[in-house]
C-alpha cells in the first residue's frame, strides 16, 4: 500500500506541475498570436491524443513522463503556410517570444503562491519552537540557550514553528552568519542569544542541520517507566517487564526516561547495572545494550519503549492562520525566500561550499510525495508548492534547452538588436544536453545512495 500511495502521489504532483507549467507557455502563446500545434504532457511517443479548439491543438499524454512541451507554429522546425506566417512563434517581436517562455516558470510561482494563500487561511499546524537542552559543547550550548527557551524571532523575523525555525536558520546557515535570537525562557523572561552557524560544514546541510546546532525540540519530562518490551531483545533477556520502573544505573539516579536512553546509547555491547522498582520490589538486574549503526555511529539499543503523555504534547502544538490579506502577504514571502534560499544553495554547490550530495533526483522526490501524501492533504499540497517553486527555479537557469536559456538568448537580441547566430545556438545545445544530463546522473546517484546506503 505504501508503494501504491508514493506512485501515485509522485504521479499526481509531477503530472500536476508539468500541466501548469505548459499551461503558462500555453496560454501566454495563444495571448500572443501564436498557433499551438501540441500541448504533450510527456515526451516520446504519444499514448493518449486528442484535437481540440479552432486551430485543432494536439493534446497528448507521452510515455516518458518526467517532463513536457508546447509545440508552435515555428520555421526553424518546418514549413509554414504563407497565410501563417504572421502566426509564427520565430516571426514575433522578441518581447513576446521572451513573454512566452517566461510564462512557464511564473505559472509554477503562481502555483506555489495559491497554494501557501490557501493553507495560510486555512491554518498551518505545527509544533512550537521549545528548546530541550542542547549538547555539551555544540553552537546552541555556546549561544546559552537552556531547557524550555522558546524562540519568538530569527533576527527580528517571527517565529511560530519549529519549520518557520529551520526555513529561517537554514537561510542563514548557508552565508555562515551569526543570528540574533529572541526567546522566552522557561520563567517567562524575554531574553537574546547569539547564535553562531559559521561552524556548519557543508556536509552537515545534508540532514537535519538544527541537531548539528545543538537545537533540539523540548521533550515533556517522561518518567523512566517502561512500557513496551520487544521480544528477544536485549531487555527481555535481561529480565525488564513492562510497568517497570529504572531508579539507577551503575548506582547513579536516573529520574527522566531522556537520561536512561542516554546511558544506553552511549554504552553498546557493555554491560550496564539496573536497579529497577517493580510494584514494591526493588531488583538488580545486569543488561548489556545491543550495539546498532545508525547514521554511521554505533549506538546501543535495548528493544525497551515508553509510554507518551499525548496531552503533555498537545501544548507543544499551534497553528498558524492568517486573513486573505495577510495570507496572500506570507505566501508572496514564502515563496520568495524559497526561491532565493534554492538558488543560494545551487549557487553554493557549484563553488563547493554546500555539498551536491543535496541534489535530489526523482526517486527521492517520490519518496517525498509519498511521505507528505500519508501525513495528509496540508503537508502533500505545502510539498506541491515546494517542488513548484524549485522546478521554476531551475527553469529559469540560463542554461540552453531550459527555459532561463532561451531567455538568455532573446536578452541577448535585445542588447545587440539582431537574434543570436545559428551556430551559437547549436553550441549552446550541446553545452545544455551535457549540464542536464550531469545533473540528472548525479541526482540519480544520490538517489541510488540514499536507497542502497541510508
Amino acid at each position: 500500500m505504501n508503494l501504491v500511495t508514493t506512485v501515485l502521489a509522485f504521479v499526481v504532483a509531477l503530472g500536476t506541475l508539468i500541466v501548469v507549467h505548459e499551461l503558462g507557455h500555453y496560454l501566454v502563446a495563444r495571448l500572443s498570436g501564436v498557433k499551438v500545434l501540441r500541448f504533450s504532457v510527456g515526451f516520446g511517443r504519444p499514448l493518449i491524443s486528442w484535437r481540440l479548439g479552432r486551430d485543432q491543438t494536439e493534446w497528448s499524454i507521452a510515455a516518458f513522463p518526467l517532463g513536457g512541451y508546447v509545440k508552435m507554429l515555428d520555421e526553424r522546425e518546418g514549413a509554414v503556410a504563407a497565410e501563417e506566417l504572421h502566426r509564427a512563434f520565430n516571426r514575433q517581436p522578441v518581447y513576446k517570444r521572451f513573454a512566452v517562455v517566461l510564462a512557464g516558470p511564473a505559472a509554477n510561482f503562481l502555483l506555489a503562491i495559491l497554494v501557501y494563500w490557501v493553507l495560510f487561511i486555512h491554518g498551518v499546524p505545527g509544533l512550537k519552537p521549545m528548546l530541550g537542552t542542547p549538547w555539551a559543547g555544540s553552537p546552541a550550548a555556546l549561544a546559552q540557550f537552556h531547557d524550555g527557551d522558546l524562540i519568538l524571532e530569527v533576527d527580528e523575523q517571527p517565529i511560530g514553528t519549529w519549520q518557520d525555525l529551520r526555513w529561517a536558520l537554514l537561510e542563514h546557515a548557508v552565508e555562515k552568519d551569526t543570528v540574533s535570537v529572541e526567546v522566552r525562557t522557561e520563567k517567562g523572561e524575554i531574553a537574546w542569544r547569539k547564535l553562531d552557524l559559521s561552524k556548519l560544514a557543508a556536509k552537515d546541510l545534508d540532514a537535519d542541520f538544527l541537531s548539528k546546532l545543538g537545537l533540539t525540540r523540548w521533550n515533556p519530562p517522561l518518567p523512566p517507566r517502561i512500557s513496551t518490551v520487544t521480544e528477544d531483545g536485549a531487555g527481555q533477556r535481561a529480565g525488564l517487564k513492562p510497568g517497570d520502573e529504572i531508579a539507577a544505573i551503575d548506582g547513579h539516579a536516573i529520574t527522566r526516561w531522556e537520561e536512561f536512553v542516554a546511558q544506553v546509547r552511549s554504552h553498546p555491547d557493555a554491560a550496564l547495572g539496573l536497579t529497577v522498582r517493580r510494584g514494591a520490589e526493588q531488583l538488580s538486574l545486569t543488561i548489556t545494550p545491543s550495539a546498532v549503526k545508525e547514521n554511521g555511529t554505533t549506538v546501543g539499543k535495548v528493544g525497551v519503549g515508553v509510554k507518551l503523555d499525548e496531552h503533555a504534547y498537545d501544548k507543544l502544538l499551534t497553528q498558524v492562520r492568517y486573513a486573505p490579506i495577510g495570507a496572500l502577504q506570507q505566501a508572496l514571502a514564502r515563496t520568495w525566500e524559497t526561491s532565493a534560499l534554492t538558488l543560494k544553495m545551487l549557487g553554493k554547490m557549484i563553488v563547493g561550499q554546500v555539498s551536491i550530495k543535496n541534489l535530489s533526483g526523482p526517486i527521492t522526490i517520490a519518496d517525498y510525495a509519498g511521505q507528505s501524501a500519508q501525513m495528509g492533504w496540508l503537508a502533500y499540497m505545502s510539498f506541491i508548492a515546494l517542488i513548484s517553486i524549485s522546478l521554476g527555479v531551475l527553469n529559469l537557469l540560463p542554461v540552453p534547452v531550459l527555459d532561463g536559456g532561451h531567455l538568455m538568448y532573446y536578452s541577448a537580441e535585445i542588447i545587440t538588436g539582431r537574434p543570436v547566430s545559428e551556430r551559437v545556438l547549436e553550441l549552446g545545445q550541446r553545452i545544455g544536453m551535457v549540464v542536464l544530463f550531469s545533473l540528472m546522473a548525479f541526482a540519480i546517484y544520490n538517489d541510488i545512495y540514499r536507497l542502497v546506503g541510508g
